[in-house]
């Protein structure tokens, strides 16, 4: 009898323990949940991650708000590595900003060719963008289905990624939804040379936010949560 008391405890411990696993790997998590320096991020260069950022770039959480400071040319990249997951935040861009989000990017290059970058960008940084470089696009891959963004304003975004399918909304309205496999498109770096298409690139990675705005117009992050499915 008390062999089966103690078996029924142990499945009851065991039982618990793995529930508690699940929705700790399930849950929505705050990405930025404390003021001050973000602890398990660092800042690395815009063009090539396994480099530090620039003197004088920091990122730092000011009232909930994740801001850029200093010099131009950086990304904070996180220092744990994602594959499936959902992640939602908002974001607000200067006049001349230009910002991205990076998507299972390795540490090391460039993380619009070598993982994924969904772009944030003002028209008037360059207004000679083509879709796939305005806000919305997988970085010069795929154009959004339609440009939603609001000038100077905060804009929520929501994406989910889940083996090959990447869908996207911003403010609610539906951007993307993509099977990366079938996206085997030619894409060019800022040098010209050819990078891996989507269909190639990394299924598990980095996050990160690029700051790369000019006239002092630094991006701004708030309200971001990640959920793992991992």
């Amino acid at each position: 009898m008390r062999s089966t008391v103690l078996f029924a405890s142990l499945a009851t411990s065991l039982l618990l323990a793995g529930c508690a696993f699940w929705t700790s790997r399930g849950a929505r998590q705050p990405l930025f949940p404390a003021d001050g320096v973000p602890p398990g991020w660092t800042v690395r260069a815009w063009n090539d991650v396994a480099k530090p950022g620039p003197p004088g770039a920091t990122w730092r959480v000011i009232d909930g708000v994740l801001r850029s400071e200093g010099a131009r040319g950086s990304w904070l990249m996180s220092e744990a590595v994602h594959g499936d997951f959902d992640l939602d935040y908002e974001f607000k861009l200067g006049e001349r900003g230009n910002s991205g989000l990076a998507l299972r990017a390795p540490m090391a290059g460039d993380p619009a060719f070598d993982g994924m970058e969904l772009q944030m960008a003002d028209l008037r940084y360059n207004p000679e963008a083509k879709p796939g470089e305005l806000t919305g696009g997988l970085y010069r891959a795929v154009a959004p289905r339609e440009q939603v963004y609001r000038p100077t304003e905060w804009n929520r975004c929501e994406i989910s990624l889940r083996g090959t399918r990447f869908v996207a909304r911003l403010n609610g309205v539906l951007i993307h939804d993509l099977d990366l496999a079938t996206h085997t498109e030619t894409v060019k770096r800022h040098d010209g040379t050819d990078a891996p298409p989507l269909r190639d690139r990394a299924r598990r990675g980095h996050l990160g936010f690029q700051e790369l705005s000019r006239d002092g117009g630094h991006v701004m992050i708030r309200n971001a949560f990640l959920r793992s499915l991992d």
